[in-house]
């Protein structure tokens, strides 16, 4: 009678391990590559499990220590240790509910701690305390194997280098357990098969009301500074401004005495022009002739004014000696009393 062979083969891809069960008890993990498994012999590949950093969203809603509803997206990203994908496959069986789980229970009682404000400056303080208790919630459900008196004085005995060998006779096996589990921190997640790499709070949502109160403070101090700003603003127009006129106005007054002493320079030369040119002409009648020239340029230039204004000038033939009179009169008068002064 002939011997029959009956061989299946699976594939185990890249970033992935494979489950594989004799009997339907595990037997040993598949690398990535190809496999024969012999079902005569009851191997079966029981499931595959990848190795790559999975990502978990969770939205969790909470108050805050000044009594605002926030809701907190946190994403936790976790993935398979690949030395052990059986405690992945076999301890857990749905672990994203039971993370998610943990992670609730952590938030709603770190962030009614903290107020608004702070939650918001201090969110990487929740991720890491999220972290540090799953952590410690996983620490606790580290296991050992079952093992005899005898085994386990073996293991503690090469834990210890070989110290304190003779006191593992006092040590319960529970008592034993607590004391690895202190030293085993590094092997956390390591039971479970799932290793946590890192805690992320995304975004921080507070209700809509709160969020349009924030919003309306943050846009009433912004409007408060820009009032300062435009105050000191106009401030600094109106002295500007205000320099500028006295600055005008001096420049104005420097003009207009030039001006002045500009004309009474020409009139003082034309007035001894005149008198060396024509013999008989006394400096008075020069002056009485220049000051009807003026007299008759000041009429010309109002009436080449706006027609708008109307000026009532009295002008009559002998109005022009009077005019001139007045002025004598004045200058002899204000010559008087700056005598009368001295």
């Amino acid at each position: 009678m002939g011997n029959v062979f009956c061989i299946f083969c699976g594939c185990v891809e890249q970033a992935s391990v494979g489950v594989v069960e004799r009997w339907g008890r595990f037997d040993k993990l598949a690398q990535p590559g190809l496999h024969f498994f012999n079902p005569l012999a009851g191997e079966c590949l029981a499931g595959i499990l990848t190795t790559r950093i999975s990502s978990l969203d969770v939205r969790i809603e909470t108050k805050t220590k000044d009594n605002v509803f926030v809701q907190l997206l946190c994403s936790i990203q976790y993935r398979v240790i690949k030395e052990n994908a059986d405690d992945a496959f076999y301890e857990l069986q749905n672990p994203k509910e039971q993370i998610q789980a943990y992670v609730f229970d952590v938030v709603r009682a770190h962030v009614p701690r903290m107020t608004l404000d702070e939650l918001f400056e201090q969110k990487s303080d929740v991720a890491q305390a999220v972290l540090e208790e799953l952590e410690k919630l996983l620490a606790s459900h580290v296991k050992l194997p079952h093992l005899s008196l005898c085994q386990i004085s073996i293991c503690y005995d090469s834990f210890l280098g070989g110290r304190l060998n003779f006191c593992l006779f006092f040590f319960e096996e529970r008592d034993m357990v607590e004391f690895l589990n202190v030293y085993h921190v590094d092997q956390v997640m390591g039971t479970y098969g799932y290793n946590i790499e890192h805690i992320l709070v995304v975004d921080i949502i507070p209700d809509d009301s709160v969020r349009k109160a924030m919003n309306e403070i943050n846009a009433a101090q912004r409007l408060q500074l820009a009032s300062v700003y435009k105050g000191e603003a106009e401030k600094i127009f109106l002295v500007k401004k205000a320099e500028a006129e006295a600055e005008a106005k001096y420049l104005g007054g420097v003009g207009v005495a030039r001006q002045r002493q500009a004309i009474t320079d020409g009139l003082r030369e034309n007035i001894l022009n005149f008198s060396h040119k024509v013999e008989g002409t006394s400096a008075k009648e020069v002056m009485d002739l220049i000051m009807i020239t003026q007299y008759f340029d000041t009429i010309k230039d109002l009436g080449n004014s706006s027609k708008n204004t109307t000026v009532f000038i009295p002008h009559g033939p002998g109005h022009v000696r009077d005019i001139g009179e007045q002025i004598r009169n004045g200058m002899m008068e204000g010559a008087s009393a700056n005598i009368n002064v001295e």
